[in-house]
């Protein structure tokens, strides 16, 4: 890599970096080119001459953080063995993911899209997040027979439209009250959903 390269490449890291710190610790209306150049040391011009606009900013931190998302679950599941077991799993530790970083939570799922700019590619990456966390035991257990691709297809969207509609009653209502109660309730609509181990 020429240097010119490299130092391209640090400077578009400084300024995505900025962009997660900002929409960690404040959300998605507290980033602006002047927050972002600010929060990285730089003016704002000098944004201009590594990313089109703010949004494929939002963009690449909206990618990374599903990125941490996903390493998260797998940190969280490696001794589960492959199948419902490992689904379920992985399922819960996306949920505890948001529970322990709701701002990631607020900005993948109650920002407007028009606050994305409405880029299709970062809606996509949202939309699709647990069923990309959970893809690799999803094809397990249809390829030996547990569910039809049907059948897996319809839980999917069950569990997705479920789980961060779970979410959204906990972390903005507190419903139920406790962490301990909420935990009980997942995995019994896990469970509900996908049914028991043979």
């Amino acid at each position: 890599m020429k240097n010119k390269d490299l130092q391209e490449q640090r400077m578009r890291g400084y300024f995505i970096q900025a962009t997660r710190e900002i929409l960690k610790r404040e959300g998605i209306k507290a980033v602006s080119v002047r927050n972002i150049a600010e929060q990285a040391g730089y003016s704002f011009a000098t944004l201009y001459n590594y990313f089109r606009d703010i949004n494929e900013l939002v963009f690449h931190s909206v990618s990374d953080f599903h990125e941490e998302c996903k390493a998260f679950v797998a940190e969280h599941t490696i001794k589960e063995p492959r199948g419902l077991k490992k689904l379920k799993a992985s399922i819960l530790a996306y949920i505890r993911y948001f529970t322990e970083y709701p701002g990631i939570f607020e900005l993948f799922y109650l920002t407007n899209g028009g606050d994305f700019g409405n880029r299709q590619q970062t809606l996509d990456v949202i939309s699709h997040s647990l069923d990309k966390v959970c893809e690799a035991e999803w094809d397990f257990c249809v390829g030996y027979g547990r569910f039809s691709e049907t059948e897996a297809s319809q839980k999917r969207a069950q569990l997705r439209y479920a789980v961060i509609g779970m979410l959204t009653l906990y972390l903005n209502r507190l419903t139920p009250k406790t962490y301990t109660e909420f935990i009980r309730e997942a995995n019994q609509l896990i469970d509900s959903v996908l049914g028991q181990e043979e």
